[in-house]
């Protein structure tokens, strides 16, 4: 494309064309910005980055342009399981979401424990596969069981239970 003047404009990257799209609806919706969210797995490191995510800003009300600005209270969605390491790194998080800001945007972190992981990804550690020892072990176990069904039933939950166990127990 060319302007009036027969020069070209300047090569934009994607990422700042996308950022001028989207800060908007962020902005409305929550009061953040994308720069937070793309920030985020840099801000909380990476135990939380999966666990957690930003929600919100949520700002104190002013009465009328001569009140003092007040900083927000970021809503942080987390797991149940993260949520306690969340809330010790609180004060370490306001820093770093300050400085990301360049202001003391954050005085407060309110952590909602909530379901954030991304369905399709599993933290179960990958199932080994069973060896022969462990296959006659479970034939030892169940062997002497007379009842078809309730012998497949042990030998398939005894097989799940040893292939998520841990070898060093073994």
């Amino acid at each position: 494309m060319i302007d009036k003047r027969g020069k070209r404009p300047p090569v934009r990257s994607l990422s700042d064309i996308a950022a001028r799209l989207v800060d908007p609806v962020l902005r409305k919706k929550s009061g953040m910005t994308a720069e937070l969210a793309v920030a985020w797995p840099q801000i909380v490191g990476p135990r939380l980055e999966g666990q957690t995510r930003p929600l919100e800003f949520r700002w104190p009300p002013r009465r009328g342009e001569d009140d003092p600005f007040e900083p927000a209270t970021l809503v942080i969605g987390a797991e149940p399981v993260a949520a306690l390491r969340l809330q010790h790194q609180t004060s370490e998080l306001i820093q770093r979401i300050n400085r990301l800001y360049g202001f003391p945007a954050v005085a407060r972190i309110k952590i909602t424990q909530m379901p954030v992981m991304e369905t399709g990804r599993s933290n179960k550690p990958p199932a080994r596969p069973l060896n022969a020892a462990d296959r006659e072990r479970i034939e030892a176990m169940v062997g002497h069981i007379e009842d078809e069904a309730l012998k497949a039933r042990l030998k398939a939950f005894a097989e799940a239970t040893l292939s998520r166990a841990d070898r060093k127990r073994d």
